[in-house]
């Protein structure tokens, strides 16, 4: 019998393989194409957190081309051989990652990047991307548009939910805000309007150039960059917050006296919600019937027209519900218009208006068969019904419930309390949920399961 020959093997592996065979699931060095929201599965990205976008433009109205420069300031969070920013229609002509050019293509909303070499879990890196072409916005799955809106004589941008990514390359997720600069060159007699505190601004050789810059965090869908040819007024309120509003001279003499009570609204506001989270504010009035809606973007919302109290009280709100406390699921979409369409309400019964019990009772008597009754606010069920009546009317009715179930005193405690411990930053209904029950030492599981989850009309308590 032959003796047995002892051989020695030995294993050379990677970690992905080891892990493997381990039986652990391999982390992939590949960013997801979105962050599976519910309704919006392709929006934001994984990966990577954009802490800073500085964004350079030039926009011809005439032509309506649109030259563009990005920058954007990055954290991975996990190792990245290859992620995605969400950016539609435009034509890419340069693309870097660091100060190397990166690989790309594209794919939908998709814009898939490819570094030369992979990025190490919490490195910090830019991405500059140079871009060209005609932005036109998208549809909605309600069938609005948003985006980058072309106006006779300019653009109204306003992005919310899917419209950054007709502009500018980006995480287009509330969960990923960032702080903001923006260099906006347009034709001499056009002013060009974004977010936060005019810098400067500059006109030479027929063009003028704007620099704005939002320094507290920003969700994308809140940008703008709004062209036209606008009357501005600029002030500073008596609190130190320096106001810049921008009128279509169409709009202007209907504005006027509306937004002449925008530092009294700011005011009340502040008392009930705590102090106002940005320190710039004030509004952009186009001209722009076609589109159908204002949007509460950051410091400064835009109006398709010119708005009336109730619209300056409810997007004015939203720099607390929506801009400073955003997000996380658009599916709790509720924590935005719910809250705003609750100011407008409490500003009427403290302004000589209806009570807010009133308002209630007379959404309340509407029969099952209405609009309002057609699904439950706490869940919409798809993207295309994010800005239906539930939401709004629905979920300021479920304020008015919670209100009345604690009592002034612990309502406004619950608000100031969400509006602060959020500040900057995210929240759930289940935490504002939780937030209530601990402020008021109530059991509310009932209320906001009938309010926010009850399909149909619910019956009152």
């Amino acid at each position: 019998m032959p003796k047995a020959v002892r051989r020695t093997f030995v294993l050379v592996t990677t970690p992905l393989a080891l892990a493997a065979l381990l039986g652990a699931a391999a982390p992939s060095p590949t960013g997801s194409s979105g962050v599976r929201d519910p309704y919006f599965p392709l929006a934001g990205n994984g990966g990577y957190h954009v802490g800073h976008y500085d964004l350079t433009l030039r926009y011809d109205p005439g032509s309506r081309r649109l030259d563009g420069r990005a920058v954007l300031t990055a954290r991975a969070t996990q190792r990245l051989s290859r992620f995605d920013l969400d950016f539609k229609g435009l034509t890419v002509t340069g693309l870097t990652v660091g100060h190397t050019k990166a690989g790309f293509r594209r794919d939908g909303q998709e814009l898939v990047v490819t570094p030369q070499r992979a990025l190490r879990k919490g490195e910090r890196f830019t991405i500059t991307v140079t871009y060209k072409g005609k932005p036109a916005p998208v549809t909605d799955p309600d069938g609005s548009l948003d985006g980058w809106i072309p106006t006779d004589d300019g653009a109204f941008v306003a992005g919310e939910p899917q419209g950054a990514m007709t502009w500018f390359p980006a995480n287009n997720h509330p969960t990923d805000k960032s702080s903001y600069d923006f260099t906006i060159t347009v034709p001499q007699g056009r002013t060009a309007v974004a977010n936060g505190v005019l810098l400067s601004q500059r006109t030479t050789h027929g063009k003028t150039t704007f620099r704005w810059r939002q320094s507290e965090p920003m969700a994308a869908y809140l940008a703008t960059a709004t062209v036209g040819k606008f009357k501005v007024e600029q002030f500073t309120t008596r609190n130190g917050i320096r106001v810049y509003n921008a009128v279509d001279p169409r709009e202007a003499a209907a504005a006027a006296p509306v937004l002449k009570k925008l530092p009294s609204v700011l005011e009340w506001e502040s008392k009930l919600f705590g102090p106002y989270p940005f320190r710039a504010a004030g509004s952009i009035v186009d001209h722009a019937p076609d589109v159908g809606y204002a949007l509460e973007t950051q410091s400064r919302p835009v109006y398709d027209r010119a708005p009336d109290l109730s619209t300056l009280v409810h997007e004015s709100a939203h720099q607390w519900f929506g801009d400073s406390v955003s997000l996380t699921s658009w599916k709790d979409i509720w924590l935005n218009e719910g809250f705003a369409t609750y100011a407008e309400w409490l500003y009427a019964e403290q302004h000589g208006g209806a009570s807010a019990q009133k308002t209630f009772d007379e959404l309340y008597a509407k029969p099952a068969s209405d609009d309002l009754w057609e699904f439950p606010p706490g869940d919409p069920g798809s993207g295309a019904n994010i800005f239906g009546t539930p939401v709004y009317a629905r979920g300021a009715m479920t304020l008015h419930a919670l209100r009345t179930a604690v009592g002034d005193r612990a309502f406004l405690l619950i608000l100031r309390a969400w509006a602060s411990g959020h500040r900057y930053g995210h929240g759930t209904t289940a935490q504002f949920e939780r937030l209530a029950e601990l402020v008021s030492g109530k059991d509310l599981d009932g209320l906001f399961r009938t309010w926010l989850d009850t399909p149909g009309k619910p019956n009152r308590a």
